[in-house]
């Protein structure tokens, strides 16, 4: 009958063979079928600590040269305990503000792994016909989407219109409804009008306060006429194709995720308040990994303006003030609610607008290429400013005014 010997009783056996029996160690190497180095170093761990020294050993490192020193480690663990929600990209990208010798993305994954840090879960597989896409610039495609889950404290759920700016995922609009009529998201999106801008196009989903194409009789309600008059052209999500607008999700998500997770508000105004202070902090703080670790606010190209500092009234020396505009496709410009075109041929442009009381001047490039009537009378409201002066605005209306 054949018995099976163990690796520790074949490893005892060679080393027995070698010390009395007298082989060489090359003989017994090549009948176990192990290297010379393998049998010397039998007979030294017999030799040093006896039988039980033959048995399994653990094959680790005693030092693993590309692991992280204790204290980044410790680093990495507490800025995963503080912020959950971050991954190792972004646990690279905070770290490298602080410290010169950060580890790999691959180390802190390996280092939150270690200490449980990390739900391992498996990864889908990438679709192969999903493609990214998005525009060229700023102001050219708008999506808006209205998202639930904002809770009171007395169980009232409050309605959330959102809208990002397709290039730069910088967030235009985060209003508060307690419906979501056509008429309250009409309202969100001027106000988002008249603080940005007029973009070319607007992508939203085929939901009743945005469309009514859809309706038993199919008619324009007042969102798809505000954009008919302002000449910004709407688009439609295909049915039952939420990933068309993929960014405003994923948008939702990070807002979840981060801010609205078992939250209650005592109020519609304090919840809006803290919602704003949110959507600031995503704007001009928070690294975005599809913009490559950069701040929406820096691909916006334009200097973000807290609501607060929009509807403050201000006067200056000269009962003005500057802000900037980018023109739509057809030529338009938006500013304090007035729509005025300065022609096709500046589409796409910044443009530099002052306005007082009475007037409204569109400048680039420090060129004067318009000036209209202000519509509506009062002091000038601070709609939105970058404190961008193409000159000095005393200079500015006298020279518009023929040196008067």
């Amino acid at each position: 009958m054949l018995v099976e010997l163990s690796k520790m009783e074949q490893r005892y056996q060679a080393v027995l063979a070698v010390i009395q029996d007298g082989w060489k160690v090359t003989e017994v190497a090549a009948r176990v079928g192990v290297s010379r180095q393998t049998v010397h170093n039998w007979i030294a761990r017999y030799e040093e600590g006896g039988l039980a020294a033959l048995s399994d050993h653990s094959h680790r490192p005693a030092t693993c040269p590309h692991q992280a020193p204790p204290e980044m480690e410790a680093a990495i663990c507490e800025m995963r305990r503080l912020h959950p929600g971050w991954g190792p990209r972004r646990i690279e990208h905070e770290l490298a503000k602080v410290h010169t010798d950060v580890p790999s993305r691959s180390a802190i994954y390996r280092c939150l792994k270690r200490h449980q840090l990390i739900e391992l879960r498996r990864r889908r597989k990438r679709r192969d016909e999903y493609v990214r896409w998005e525009r060229d610039r700023p102001m050219q495609l708008w999506q808006m989407d209205v998202m639930g889950g904002v809770m009171l404290e007395d169980g009232t759920e409050l309605k959330l219109v959102t809208g990002v700016d397709d290039h730069s995922r910088y967030c235009i609009a985060a209003g508060l409804v307690r419906r979501a009529t056509t008429k309250a998201v009409t309202e969100v999106l001027l106000g988002s009008l008249a603080r940005y801008g007029v973009p070319d196009e607007i992508l939203t989903d085929n939901g009743k306060c945005f469309t009514g194409r859809y309706g038993m009789h199919p008619s324009e309600v007042l969102f798809d006429r505000i954009l008919r008059e302002r000449g910004i052209s709407h688009r439609h999500t295909a049915i039952y194709s939420p990933t068309t607008t993929g960014k405003i999700e994923r948008f939702h998500q990070s807002l979840r995720r981060e801010f609205l997770d078992d939250r209650t508000f005592p109020s519609l105004e304090q919840a809006q308040r803290e919602i704003d202070a949110w959507t600031d902090d995503y704007n001009t703080n928070r690294p975005h990994q599809s913009l490559e670790m950069a701040v929406p606010t820096d691909r916006f190209g334009l200097k973000h303006l807290s609501k607060d500092e929009a509807s403050v009234p201000v006067r200056d020396e000269t009962h003005g003030q500057w802000v900037q505009r980018r023109v739509a496709s057809n030529g338009i410009v938006s500013v304090d609610n007035q729509l005025f075109s300065v022609g096709n041929s500046y589409k796409a442009q910044l443009v530099d607008v002052f306005v007082d009381d009475t007037v409204i001047q569109a400048w680039c490039q420090n060129h004067l290429i318009k000036t209209v009537a202000r519509e509506r009378t009062g002091p000038v409201r601070k709609v939105r400013s970058d404190g961008l002066h193409v000159k000095d605005q005393a200079d500015t209306l006298r020279q518009a005014s023929g040196g008067t």
